[in-house]
C-alpha cells in the first residue's frame, strides 16, 4: 500500500491532517434516525434507538408498539423491549459509563435499562417540583444527569450509582435558556456540577450554592458544547459565529463566521483540536482554530457521537470514525516524508521487491532506526484496517532485525493490543475500539462489557491472553447459563457448569449457587455448593436454601465452632424442639456447643434436652445450679420464701440422682442438703434472725450454741451425725466465742474430750485469753503441742521445759524464732540446748 493511496483519505485542516474511516455498515434494517431518539455509549458502546414520539411517522402493523431498541455499534440488534412506561412523553436518553441506558420521562420519573433492556435498578423520581412543574430537557454526563423544569428550576443527580436528586440554585430566569451544557464534576473547583444555561447576551453558570453571570455581551448563544477536558467551551451565536472559549470566560481562543446563521442541529468536538458542526442540510462542517474549515455532505441523517480522541459519525447505513491523523502515521505515509519511519517503511517495499534500495534506506536511517521502528509500532495501533496494522509490524520487524538495542516487548504489546482490538471490533461484537480508548477504558473494563453482552468466549480468550484472572468471566457465564437453561435438567446442567468452573481455581461456587437459588432452581444449588471448597461461604448459602443439615455437617467438618453456632442458632428457630434435639444429639460437637452455650443462656430449654436424651443426671445437676443461684439472690439472705423453691429444687435433683447408681453419693448429698435447709429454716423462724439458712452444718451448730440454744445444736448434731470429736471443737469455739469460760470449763470437766483438749487451748488462745488457755495447754499429752501452745502466748521458760521433754531440736529452733524478739527466752533456749547437748539428746 503506497503513501499516496493512504494519504489521499485524509483532509488538511490548516497544518494538520484529519481522516474519515468507514469502520461498520450498519446492520439494523429501516432504522431511521431521523425518526427516532438515539442515545450511543461512548468508547464504542452500544446504540439505543425509540422511535420519536414528537414527530409524524407511517406505521406498519408490525411496529405499531412503541420499542425500545439496543443495538451494538455496528447495527447487530441486542436486544428490544416494549415501551409502555407511564409519566408521560420521554424527555431525555443517554447511557451512563456503566453502560447503563438511563431515560428520563416527562414526570421526572427515571427508568434504567441494561443492554439486555432490562431493567436493571428501582426507579426513582427526581422530586415533587418535577413531578409538578414537569421536566422539560436532560443533559448527562458520565454518571450524572442535570434536568430543567417547565418552571425553569435545575435538578440535579450526581452519581447514578446512588440516585440521590438535588436541587441547584435558582437561576432566577423567566424564560427557557437558549442552550444548555454541563461541566463534568471531576473538572470544576468545588467538584460538583457547573450547569451553564445560554441566556440573552451571557451566560449564567449555576451551582448548588449559586448562580455567576459570565461572558456579558459575548451572545446570545444558540448552542454550547464542552470539551472532553473541561477547559474549553464551543459556543454558535445568533449571528452565525462559532466561539472557543475558555470556560470561565477568561479568553476566547478562536473565532469563526459561518456562511450561515442558523444554528447547527448538532455541536461536537472532535479531540481537542477541531469541532464540528451539522446542518439539517446534510453538511458536517470541521472547523479548527486556523485555515479553512472541511466540509463533509450527507445525503441522509447523521448523529455525533464524541469520543476522547475524536467523533464516530452514526448514519443510517454506516458507522465512521472522524479522527486527527495520528503523528506517527503522517510522518510515514505524508507524501514527499523523508522521515526515518518513512524510510523504513519504503525500505520494506523495496525488500518485498528484492530491490538494493532497501539496504540504502536502512543505512540512511541507521542512527534513528529504533525512532523509525518505535514509530512503526505506533502507527500500527492507530489503524482499524488489519492488512494496513500487518505491514507496519512487518516494517517494524524488519528495521528490529537491524536494531539490537530494541526492546521486543514494546513489538510483543502492541501485537497483543492489535489482537483485542481487532476481536472486539468484529462486526458480531461491535466495539470499534481505537488504541487511545482502550488504554484510556482499560483490558478489565472492556471484559466486563463484554460478559455483560454475553459474550463470554471472547471475553475468556482475551483474559486468558492478556493473562488476567477469568474468575469474573467464568462466574459471569456460569450466572447465565442457569438464567438461560430452564429447560436443561440440574444433573446436566450441574455438569455443564463444572466442566468450565473448574478452568479457574478459587472460583466462587456459592456465589453461582446463591444465582441458582434465586434464579427458583433449589436443588441445582445445592449440587453445586456442595463443590465449594470454603465452608464459610458453603454454610451460610446452605442454611439460605434449606439445607440445614448439610450446612451443620459441613460445619462440624470445618472445625469452626463459629459456623457451628450459627447452623445451631438458624435450625433452633426454624425446627420444633424435638427435631432440633435430635438433629444435635447425633453429632458430638454440635451436641457440646449446644450444652456450653445452654448452661450460660438456656437452662429450661437445656433441661428439656437432657430429658428427652435419658441423661437424668445432668438435669439434676442443673437443678442444684438452679437452687445455687437461688441462694446467691440477695431477697433470700433477707429472709424470703426462697427457701421453698430451693428445697424443691433439690429434692427434685435427689429424686433424679437416685434413679442411677452411679449417682448414689450425689443422692445422698442432695437429700441432706434438702433436711439441711428445711432445719435452718425452722431455726430462723424460731429465733426471728435470718442468719442460718445457706449456712453449713458446722456454722448453723456454732450459730445456735452462740444464740444459747444449746437443745437446737445438739439437735442439728444428732440429726447430721456429727462426730464427737468435732462437736467438741465446734462448741468450744462457739462458747469462747461469747466468752462463757464457765460453761467452757463446765464443758470440759464433762468427761474426757475424745480428742484431748486441743480444742479449748485453741479456742482460748484464738480469743486472746492466756489466763484461761493455761488451764487447759497443762492437759495436753504431746510435748510438742504443751511447748508449742505455751510459746504462742509468750511462756518461754514452759515452752523450753515442754520443748526438752519431746527432745526435738527442729522444734527448738522454730520456738527460738517465734520468740526472737525477748532476749531473755532466746537465751533460755540456748542454754536448754547447750545442756541437752552436752547430756548427748542431739
Amino acid at each position: 500500500m503506497t503513501a499516496v493511496s493512504v494519504a489521499g483519505e485524509w483532509q488538511l485542516l490548516y497544518n494538520r491532517f484529519y481522516r474519515k474511516l468507514t469502520i461498520y455498515t450498519m446492520q439494523w434494517g429501516r432504522i431511521d434516525l431521523s425518526r427516532h431518539r438515539i442515545a450511543a455509549a461512548p468508547f464504542g458502546g452500544p446504540v439505543a434507538a425509540i422511535r420519536d414520539d414528537s414527530k409524524i411517522v407511517q406505521l406498519y402493523a408490525e411496529s405499531a408498539r412503541r420499542k425500545l431498541l439496543i443495538f451494538n455499534a455496528a447495527g447487530r440488534a441486542l436486544a428490544s423491549a416494549i415501551w409502555d412506561r407511564p409519566g408521560g412523553r420521554l424527555v431525555g436518553m443517554a447511557w451512563t459509563d456503566d453502560q447503563v441506558l438511563v431515560c428520563v420521562v416527562q414526570d421526572g420519573t427515571v427508568y434504567r435499562y441494561n443492554v439486555h433492556a432490562e431493567l436493571c435498578a428501582p426507579q426513582f423520581s427526581m422530586g415533587k417540583e418535577c413531578f409538578e412543574q414537569g421536566v422539560v430537557e436532560c443533559v448527562f454526563w458520565g454518571n450524572g444527569m442535570v434536568c430543567i423544569t417547565e418552571g425553569f428550576q435545575i435538578f440535579c443527580v450526581p452519581d447514578f450509582k446512588n440516585p440521590v436528586p438535588c436541587k441547584l440554585s435558582d437561576p432566577g430566569i423567566d424564560e427557557y435558556p437558549l442552550c444548555v451544557a454541563v461541566i463534568d464534576p471531576q473538572y470544576t473547583m468545588s467538584g460538583n456540577v457547573e450547569v451553564l444555561l445560554g441566556v440573552g447576551d451571557h451566560v449564567l453558570l449555576v451551582e448548588e450554592d449559586g448562580v455567576q453571570q459570565l461572558g456579558v455581551g459575548v451572545g446570545p448563544f444558540q448552542k454550547m458544547a464542552v470539551s472532553q477536558n473541561g477547559k474549553y467551551l464551543a459556543t454558535f451565536t445568533h449571528d452565525g459565529r462559532l466561539l472557543v472559549i475558555l470556560t470561565d470566560f477568561s479568553k476566547i481562543i478562536f473565532e469563526y463566521t459561518c456562511e450561515s446563521a442558523l444554528p447547527p442541529e448538532q455541536i461536537s468536538w472532535c479531540g481537542l483540536d477541531s469541532v464540528l458542526l451539522y446542518w439539517d442540510e446534510r453538511e458536517l462542517l470541521m472547523v479548527g482554530p486556523n485555515g479553512n474549515p472541511v466540509s463533509y455532505l450527507y445525503d441522509e441523517p447523521i448523529r455525533l457521537i464524541p469520543e476522547c480522541d475524536g467523533v464516530r459519525i452514526l448514519s443510517n447505513s454506516s458507522m465512521e470514525f472522524l479522527q486527527r491523523v495520528p503523528d506517527s502515521t503522517v510522518s510515514i505515509f505524508q507524501v514527499g516524508s523523508t522521515l526515518p519511519a518513512a524510510l523504513l517503511y519504503d525500505a520494506l517495499e523495496h525488500f518485498d521487491r528484492r530491490s538494493s534500495k532497501a539496504d540504502e534506506n536502512l543505512r540512511l536511517i541507521q542512527s534513528s532506526l529504533a525512532e523509525a521502528v518505535e514509530t512503526c509500532i505506533d502507527a500500527a495501533g492507530h489503524e482499524f484496517d488489519v492488512s494496513r496494522q500487518r505491514t507496519l509490524l512487518r516494517a517494524a520487524s524488519y528495521g528490529r532485525a537491524f536494531c539490537s538495542q530494541f526492546p521486543r516487548d514494546h513489538f510483543q504489546e502492541m501485537c497483543k493490543i492489535l489482537r483485542v482490538l481487532n476481536a472486539v471490533r468484529n462486526h458480531e461484537i461491535g466495539i470499534p475500539l481505537s488504541i487511545q480508548q482502550y488504554k484510556l477504558l482499560t483490558a478489565p473494563v472492556l471484559i466486563g462489557r463484554l460478559i455483560n453482552a454475553n459474550h463470554h468466549l471472547v471475553a475468556l480468550r482475551i483474559s486468558e491472553y492478556l493473562n488476567l484472572n477469568p474468575e469474573v468471566v467464568i462466574m459471569h457465564w456460569a450466572c447465565a447459563k442457569i438464567t438461560a437453561s430452564p429447560a436443561i435438567q440440574d444433573s446436566a446442567l450441574l455438569e455443564i457448569l463444572l466442566d468450565k468452573l473448574k478452568l479457574c481455581k478459587g472460583i466462587s461456587y456459592a456465589a453461582i449457587a446463591a444465582h441458582a437459588d434465586n434464579s427458583g432452581r433449589r436443588k441445582l444449588a445445592a449440587l453445586i455448593v456442595d463443590h465449594e471448597p470454603h465452608s464459610s461461604k458453603q454454610v451460610p448459602l446452605l442454611l439460605s436454601i434449606e439445607e440445614e443439615d448439610s450446612a451443620l455437617v459441613k460445619a462440624i467438618e470445618s472445625g469452626d465452632t463459629d459456623l457451628v453456632y450459627l447452623v445451631l442458632f438458624h435450625i433452633w428457630q426454624k425446627k420444633p424442639a424435638l427435631d432440633f434435639f435430635g438433629t444435635i444429639n447425633a453429632r458430638p460437637l454440635a451436641r457440646d456447643l449446644f450444652i456450653s452455650y445452654s448452661r450460660y443462656y438456656k437452662h429450661e430449654f437445656l433441661k428439656d434436652f437432657f430429658l428427652s436424651t435419658g441423661r437424668l443426671q445432668d438435669v439434676a445437676f442443673l437443678l442444684l445450679k438452679e437452687s445455687w443461684k437461688l441462694e446467691k439472690n440477695p431477697m433470700a439472705s433477707k429472709g424470703s420464701p426462697l427457701h421453698g423453691p430451693r428445697i424443691r429444687l433439690i429434692e427434685q435433683a435427689q429424686k433424679l440422682f437416685s434413679e442411677t447408681k452411679e449417682h448414689n453419693f450425689e443422692s445422698k448429698a442432695a437429700e441432706e442438703h434438702a433436711k439441711l435447709l428445711r432445719l435452718q429454716h425452722d431455726l430462723e423462724v424460731s429465733t426471728k434472725q435470718a442468719i442460718f439458712v445457706g449456712s453449713s452444718i458446722s456454722d448453723t451448730i456454732r450459730t445456735c450454741i452462740v444464740l444459747g440454744n444449746h437443745r437446737e445444736a445438739m439437735r442439728v448434731r444428732t440429726e447430721f451425725k456429727v462426730s464427737e470429736k468435732r462437736w467438741y471443737w465446734l462448741k468450744a469455739f462457739a462458747l469462747a466465742t461469747v466468752r462463757d469460760w464457765d460453761a467452757l470449763e463446765k464443758f470440759s470437766k464433762e468427761k474426757r474430750p475424745p480428742g484431748g483438749y486441743k480444742p479449748f487451748v485453741e479456742a482460748c488462745i484464738d480469743a486472746d485469753e492466756k489466763a484461761e488457755a493455761i488451764k487447759y495447754i497443762p492437759k495436753l499429752t504431746e510435748p510438742r503441742e504443751r511447748s508449742e501452745a505455751y510459746a504462742r502466748i509468750g511462756m518461754a521458760k514452759e515452752a523450753a521445759d515442754a520443748a526438752s521433754q519431746a527432745k526435738d531440736s527442729e522444734l527448738f529452733g522454730r520456738l527460738k524464732l517465734t520468740l526472737a524478739q525477748n532476749a531473755a527466752a532466746s537465751s533460755i533456749f540456748d542454754t536448754l540446748r547447750d545442756r541437752l547437748s552436752f547430756q548427748g539428746v542431739y
